[in-house]
């Protein structure tokens, strides 16, 4: 039974709303001021407060306020009781997150109607509530299952790979994945898919089980361009299926210590070579392409770089690296690429303190697309 406050320090109106109420078969609680009220509200968590405006210690505006500030009460409907009559005063009214108005005298009809729409909008913000916390529910399952099917780390030699997945609070496009296609090449990609939830992460999943099981006609897996022309052939947009992807594509030769690659509009892999204790080089790999699924014509083209000993690539998502400040401006690319150079020279040992740092000039608690950072290490 949907549970009603009344928060007043004048008894006849305590007595003539709970009687009348209690009538329409509504269960009442009465408090007699506002501090008892708040109190009461946390503990019985009504479907509606009515809180009369003017009481000593505290007034109708700062319970309202405290309420609307409680989590446990997000649902609850609140009704400022009043003779305040003055445009100015509703709106502070509605500032502070009354949700209706009764004018004194109490008129009872109104009374019963106001009773009876605030107790509907309530029912509706709690059945959107729960439909909420099953959606999250059901995209945290889903993250969950992309994590699971991700690659363990990979630990040489002659190659050592560490990652991190981080989803954000909407499941994004991102998926991942490194496999020896025989005892001398190794394939490592990353593909970031557009727009956020699962119709971004149903097309991330078919690819990452296509490329593992290797069903792409006629491709050959050791040239990342024609994996890529496969992959664009495939996976073209129509008009029922807007999502295109981009990817970054990789195949190691560990004999000639050779690294062949090919990007469609994806971020640049970044590969630092040296000690810490000498000059190091960084190598942005990126080569032209557009994102797989945009146009039927576009065409991938492949380029090689020696790896040198010692050596480590990096492969990673655009949100790493784009992350909102509060100044409306983006991180960005350039400190990012500096985060790593500086990170390989203190000789870190794995990903940690990268994502610190990420963390530190992240203002929100949580991503705003999801992470994802492959570090490969060549022996």
């Amino acid at each position: 039974m949907n549970q009603i406050l009344i928060i007043d320090d004048d008894p006849a109106i305590q007595i003539l709303l709970k009687r009348t109420l209690h009538n329409q078969g509504y269960e009442v609680a009465v408090a007699s001021n506002g501090e008892d009220g708040l109190a009461q509200a946390r503990q019985i968590r009504p479907a509606l407060v009515i809180c009369d405006w003017i009481m000593p210690r505290m007034n109708g505006l700062e319970v309202c306020r405290q309420v609307k500030a409680t989590p446990e009460l997000s649902t609850t409907m609140f009704i400022l009781l009043t003779s305040l009559g003055s445009v100015e005063d509703r709106v502070k009214g509605l500032d502070a997150g009354a949700d209706d108005f009764l004018c004194k005298p109490i008129e009872m009809a109104e009374l019963k109607a106001r009773v009876r729409a605030g107790l509907r909008l309530h029912q509706l913000s709690q059945d959107l509530q729960h439909q909420k916390e099953l959606l999250e529910m059901e995209l945290a399952e889903a993250a969950e299952y992309v994590r699971s099917i991700l690659p363990d780390e990979m630990e040489g030699p002659p190659v050592s790979i560490d990652t991190r997945f981080v989803p954000s609070r909407q499941l994004g496009g991102d998926g991942f994945d490194y496999y020896w296609l025989d005892s001398d090449y190794l394939a490592i990609y990353l593909l970031d898919a557009a727009g956020h939830g699962l119709r971004a992460a149903l097309p991330t999943l078919s690819v990452l089980n296509m490329l593992k099981s290797r069903v792409l006609p006629k491709i050959n897996y050791y040239q990342p361009s024609d994996v890529l022309r496969g992959l664009n052939q495939t996976f073209q947009m129509t008009q029922r299926n807007d999502k295109y992807f981009t990817i970054w594509y990789g195949v190691y030769n560990r004999v000639k210590r050779e690294l062949t690659y090919a990007s469609a509009g994806h971020p640049p892999a970044i590969l630092i070579s040296g000690t810490p204790n000498s000059a190091i080089e960084v190598k942005r790999l990126k080569t032209p392409g557009l994102p797989v699924g945009m146009f039927p014509e576009a065409d991938y083209a492949d380029q090689c770089c020696e790896v040198r000993e010692p050596s480590t690539l990096y492969v990673f998502s655009d949100g790493i690296y784009e992350i909102n400040q509060p100044d409306g401006t983006i991180w960005g690319l350039e400190p990012f690429v500096k985060l790593l150079a500086e990170c390989r020279q203190k000789s870190f040992s794995n990903l940690d303190p990268v994502l610190d740092s990420l963390q530190a000039v992240n203002p929100k608690e949580y991503f705003d697309d999801d992470v994802s950072l492959l570090e490969i290490k060549f022996d």
